[in-house]
């Protein structure tokens, strides 16, 4: 059995926070706001998994009311995401996801975050899809006010 997942979500952009997609800290002037490490792209193919099994979203599971997850890192939580659907007798068949950001140039940074996920979940990068686009200048994330990803992910029962 197959199950499918989508997975959206989106934080602004501020000075004074480190810049982290897919668990990489990029070098970049303003950084993610959020209650953990604010990690836009990790957070998506979080959603898009616990989507594919009805769990929720991460919002059910890490609250941003609970202090436990203030400023944590979003590759612990995606650990604990994926420890989950492998309890519930899934495993992940594929991971495509968008970053829409109009700066900074993220392809350098593509193959890094590839990686990155895929040591977190223990699978090969083969089965993590990463890219990135702007917004021709359009909308918050044309303006650099923020960052949003989306994700869709392929679980297959174990």
């Amino acid at each position: 059995m197959i199950r499918i997942g989508n997975g959206y979500d989106a934080h602004r952009l501020v000075e004074g926070r480190p810049l982290i997609l897919g668990g990489v800290e990029i070098d970049h002037p303003t950084g993610l706001l959020g209650h953990s490490d604010a990690d836009v792209l990790t957070h998506a193919i979080m959603d898009a998994m616990l989507g594919a099994l009805a769990l929720g979203s991460i919002g059910d599971h890490f609250p941003d009311t609970d202090g436990a997850y203030k400023d944590i890192s979003s590759l612990i939580l995606l650990q604990k995401t994926h420890d989950l659907i492998n309890q519930k007798g899934y495993r992940i068949g594929n991971v495509d996801s968008v970053v829409a950001a109009q700066a900074p140039k993220l392809k350098p940074h593509i193959a890094a975050i590839r990686k990155s996920l895929a040591e977190c979940m223990g699978i090969p990068d083969s089965l993590i899809s990463v890219k990135a686009t702007t917004t021709e200048e359009m909308g918050f994330e044309g303006r650099k006010e923020g960052m949003s990803a989306h994700a869709v992910v392929l679980l297959t029962a174990i």
